[in-house]
């Protein structure tokens, strides 16, 4: 009797946990989808006469100070500044991912000259093949032929997209149509395919730290956008060439960007501390929907027929590898 008692007064409870989780989960993950999905977009909406205004190192410093600033506040309000005095040995390995991160924040910019949103949101997703290769090989977890059939398909979903926009001329089209039109740049897939690696080797080694360390998350986050701020304030100063002020051609939708990267930063590292690579690579697929909308409302982006193609085959890969 009593323990059929405690299996019923329980299992209510424990569902509702359960179920809980996955709200938090789901909005979570959702969250990260719309962010994720309207960085491209955002960013192309502030070029004027084609060009990006504002420094893209000050816009990437600007993200790290305000990652660093809530890691800082959370610490502190739960209480957990006795951690602050890690060892070295422990600090060290964040330096890494920083580096890495601080690249391709940078080069995330750069490619929207060589490319428009939508073909940098499917050809990013070339970053699930990758980041499953180092998550296979250095973390050794095993995937199932289902998974990496998903992966095939992904790839392949990529080749399609990189081959119908390759060719950029098209006779009798002005400029304004050309730039409204899916389109990609040699050097552009060059870059995107550098992007793609740099993504996957960060994540893997990420999670890594982050799984094998007994260490609050918001400390790790500290340790994190330390190494992120002064490398990035390394990289602005670099790029200083005094005639555009830190602020220069900032506007809302800049200021946008800035909070939307910087509690993209947040959450992801609680995908990678909870969850895994993968999970956030498949967020980052989802979220092309969004990025697709959100360029055909606001920048007047001419969807194909056969954009469909690629973005079906995204679709069944998430499905096979999550089967």
């Amino acid at each position: 009797m009593i323990v059929i008692h405690n299996v019923r007064s329980g299992s209510p409870s424990r569902h509702r946990r359960w179920w809980g989780k996955r709200v938090q989960w789901g909005v979570l993950l959702g969250l990260m989808v719309l962010i994720y999905g309207s960085h491209a977009p955002l960013i192309t909406l502030t070029k004027v006469g084609g060009r990006v205004p504002f420094s893209s190192s000050s816009c990437v410093l600007l993200i790290e100070i305000t990652k660093l600033l809530v890691s800082l506040a959370t610490l502190i309000l739960t209480g957990d500044l006795s951690a602050l005095r890690a060892p070295l040995a422990l600090v060290a390995p964040y330096a890494v991912p920083a580096a890495l991160y601080a690249f391709n924040n940078n080069l995330v910019v750069l490619m929207q000259i060589y490319m428009d949103p939508s073909s940098f949101q499917v050809l990013s997703n070339l970053k699930i093949a990758s980041t499953a290769l180092l998550y296979s090989s250095c973390l050794g977890k095993r995937l199932r032929y289902a998974q990496w059939l998903a992966l095939g398909i992904l790839m392949g979903a990529g080749v399609c997209h990189s081959y119908s926009s390759l060719d950029l001329e098209y006779p009798g089209q002005t400029e304004d149509q050309a730039s409204s039109r899916l389109h990609i740049t040699a050097w552009g897939l060059v870059l995107v395919l550098v992007y793609c690696f740099i993504s996957g080797l960060a994540a893997v080694y990420t999670e890594r730290v982050l799984k094998s360390q007994r260490l609050p998350l918001s400390l790790q986050n500290l340790y994190l956008y330390v190494f992120g701020l002064a490398i990035n304030f390394v990289s602005y100063l670099l790029s200083m060439g005094g005639e555009q002020d830190f602020l220069e051609g900032y506007s809302g939708v800049v200021w946008a960007i800035v909070a939307g990267q910087a509690a993209n930063g947040l959450l992801m590292s609680v995908v990678l501390k909870h969850g895994s690579g993968i999970t956030r690579l498949f967020v980052i697929s989802c979220s092309m929907l969004v990025n697709a909308l959100l360029s055909w409302a606001l920048l007047g982006l001419q969807l194909t027929p056969f954009f469909l193609l690629p973005t079906s085959m995204i679709g069944l890969a998430a499905y096979l590898y999550y089967l």
